[in-house]
């Protein structure tokens, strides 16, 4: 495992890739946040809370971290190296784990600067240091976990196709069903007493419960529960690609 996730970090940082994902990531929340006029940007807000950052991060990564896992198997399967691993001392799991946590690592990076946001609303707030840093720190271990369950999808959808672009929509599809589609199934109020259970079936539910600052561990057995089910997916797929 450790010499494919030193592989896979040496190919993310000796290209663009992880300075145009860490790049993109800070770029566009310094925008919306800080700069452009309108419902995110915090100084216009009134009150001094990142809970702008923390509707806008997981509608970024749906996009940003399927770019990341996009080529982890498919790239693999189109050169015909992946066979070429299989013959490697690795079991499967370990290569799976590999290209995990190496994505995963990178997007932690990009979330690590935006902690400069803590002290920027430390200091914003009236009077200096009126900030919920209970909450605060509940949506940052939300955000982490809502990250490692994105990247366990977005490396399922990359063994789906030989071609990046296909396995990127895949990601996208998945990530987004996942994070908002249940709620939307939900309010349309078509299961009557099962709404709200549908509803618990989706990322956001359980991602705004952490970011109440209580971790619930139903929030926390979810989160590794999807994480592990995509993996799953993942090691089945590999077994099965010829």
């Amino acid at each position: 495992m450790k010499s494919i996730l030193i592989k896979e970090l040496n190919s993310f940082f000796s290209s663009p890739i992880a300075y145009l994902v860490i790049g993109v990531y800070l770029l566009i929340n310094g925008l919306f946040l800080w700069v452009f006029d309108g419902d995110f940007n915090i100084l216009h807000a009134g009150f001094a809370d990142l809970n702008n950052y923390f509707f806008l991060a997981p509608w970024i990564f749906i996009f940003l971290i399927p770019a990341i896992t996009m080529r982890s198997f498919s790239d693999e399967i189109n050169t015909g190296t992946l066979e070429l691993l299989k013959t490697k001392p690795i079991t499967n799991w370990q290569l799976i784990f590999g290209k995990y946590a190496a994505s995963l690592i990178l997007v932690i990076v990009a979330i690590i600067p935006t902690l400069i946001y803590i002290y920027s609303i430390y200091q914003l707030g009236n009077p200096v240091g009126n900030i919920e840093f209970g909450s605060t720190f509940g949506s940052f271990i939300g955000l982490l976990f809502l990250a490692s369950t994105y990247t366990s999808i977005g490396i399922f959808a990359s063994t789906i196709s030989k071609n990046q672009i296909v396995s990127f929509i895949i990601a996208v599809f998945i990530s987004f069903f996942f994070y908002y589609g249940f709620e939307a199934l939900s309010s349309y109020n078509l299961f009557g007493n099962l709404d709200y259970t549908i509803q618990r079936f989706g990322m956001s539910t359980h991602f705004n419960s952490i970011s109440k600052g209580v971790i619930d561990t139903r929030d926390l057995i979810y989160f590794i529960t999807i994480t592990y089910f995509f993996l799953l997916l993942t090691k089945f797929r590999i077994q099965h690609e010829q």
